[in-house]
């Protein structure tokens, strides 16, 4: 007997953010799969990848806010994590087996010694468990097969590095630390090194984003909530394309000079140089007057376009609004 066949999603536009909190186990595209089935959405993306045993703080981004996701990227990330003292495993996390175990004799004071150290900006060799390329190849696909490869250290910056708290005395001795940091930082390698100039090793075992750019956990919504949350409610969850631009100078035109900005065209002012500008007008349908065109930058008395929302998502956007 043959299965029923699965009934196909009808998808539709759906424009905005929505902010997750990650579960523990699933890909970060995982997870945005599953949003994307639960919304019915057409077109959406992320900010930068959670590894599956992290959990936390994760943008999605859906429709016209997709021109925007990477703008996030390169925002400061803000972690809570365990480190387990006393062993090293081939990931550097608990998912892989245990290279070595030390026995653990440091000192509070000697802990708070090394944080220091650690605090400020750093060099990081990437681990080979990472979805960083080399050769064209992911660095994960040479661990795999059991090769190890040369990698560059990359400079990062440990902004804040606070102990939480520390065990050292108990059977599983750990450091439960909060991390403000840069693009780029690998936590996992964070927490190796710490082990290392504490002379007994260590690894994560959590870790949780609870920050990242002006994003905070409390503004998140789990998988749980948004499956038993009504299908005509869900998109009431979603933050709208321009929070993604909380950083930009806002630069208002009128109509005429709006609808030349949407056509690619540079506008004259007498703006400031700004790298990073998010560009308003009236809407075109209903001439609400602070209506997000897309972003840009200024230079030189110039308004130049850079990512534009199309005529179809402002249309959209305009009929999905209240």
């Amino acid at each position: 007997m043959k299965a029923a066949p699965r009934a196909r999603v009808q998808r539709r536009p759906v424009h905005g953010v929505l902010l997750l909190d990650k579960p523990l186990g699933l890909s970060s595209n995982q997870a945005l799969q599953k949003v994307k089935w639960l919304l019915r959405a057409e077109k959406a993306g992320h900010t930068g990848t959670l590894d599956p045993m992290a959990t936390g703080v994760l943008p999605l981004c859906f429709g016209a806010a997709t021109k925007f996701s990477q703008l996030h990227l390169d925002a400061d990330k803000t972690y809570e994590t365990l480190i387990r003292l006393g062993e090293t495993t081939s990931t550097a996390d608990a998912e892989g087996f245990v290279l070595t175990t030390r026995p653990v004799g440091c000192s509070l004071g000697e802990v708070v010694e090394v944080l220091d150290r650690f605090t400020g900006p750093i060099a990081q060799v990437p681990p080979m468990y990472s979805a960083l390329k080399k050769d064209g190849k992911a660095l994960y696909e040479y661990a795999r097969s059991g090769e190890t490869v040369e990698r560059d250290a990359r400079s990062v910056t440990i902004h804040d590095l606070q102990l939480v708290h520390a065990d050292l005395e108990s059977a599983v001795p750990s450091l439960r630390l909060r991390v403000r940091c840069s693009k780029g930082t690998y936590i996992r390698t964070l927490g190796e090194d710490i082990g290392e100039a504490l002379g007994c090793g260590g690894h994560l075992r959590e870790l949780r984003r609870i920050q990242t750019g002006p994003f905070e956990l409390s503004q998140c919504w789990t998988l749980a909530d948004l499956e038993k949350t009504p299908e005509v409610e869900r998109l009431k969850r979603l933050m709208n394309v321009e929070s993604l631009l909380g950083d930009h100078q806002v630069v208002t035109l009128d109509q005429d000079n709006a609808g030349r900005f949407l056509s690619g065209m540079r506008r004259r002012g007498s703006w400031p140089d700004n790298q990073k500008v998010a560009v308003f007008g009236p809407d075109p349908i209903s001439g609400n007057p602070s209506f997000l065109l897309g972003s840009g930058q200024t230079r030189s008395g110039e308004l130049i376009p850079g990512r534009l929302l199309s005529p179809l998502e402002i249309q959209q956007i305009h009929h999905s609004s209240p």
